[in-house]
């Protein structure tokens, strides 16, 4: 398979360490968040997660309007991540999603197909369908 992108992002000192990417615009430090015991202070993977799975499925969203009448623009969405961590019951852990989706100039029939098409061809839910809990939240504005 060939990428039609690609990018590296080194990982140094776990949740309590730094991530760069390869390009240095990525730089950050990172912290196990208060709530895990931890000092806080900085950024951790499901922050990084919840932004990435947003902003990949607004684009998504877009996406699948090109070719229709009630196009969404970039300023028409607006997705909130939210991503929860959880005890799995054999020692390990679990993720869960909630992507709260609003449109803007549609109406919620359409707004909820569009969405679900959207979840279709999205990169993220598609690397974490059957594995990761994810609720879909559409209002229109």
């Amino acid at each position: 398979m060939s990428n039609l992108y690609s990018t590296k992002v080194t990982a140094v000192g776990g949740r309590n360490g730094t991530v760069k990417s390869e390009d240095g615009i990525l730089d950050l430090s990172l912290a196990l968040p208060k709530e895990l015991g931890g000092k806080g202070g900085a950024t951790n993977p499901e922050q990084l997660f919840a932004a990435g799975y947003a902003a990949c499925f607004e684009n998504a969203v877009i996406h699948v309007t090109r070719g229709r009448s009630d196009k969404v623009r970039d300023d028409d969405i607006e997705v909130v991540g939210e991503v929860g961590m959880a005890a799995n019951g054999d020692g390990g852990f679990k993720l869960a999603v909630t992507l709260d989706i609003a449109i803007t100039g549609l109406d919620q029939a359409t707004a909820e197909e569009i969405v679900q098409a959207a979840h279709a061809v999205c990169p993220y839910s598609n690397a974490v369908r059957g594995n990761v809990e994810v609720a879909l939240n559409v209002t229109t504005r």
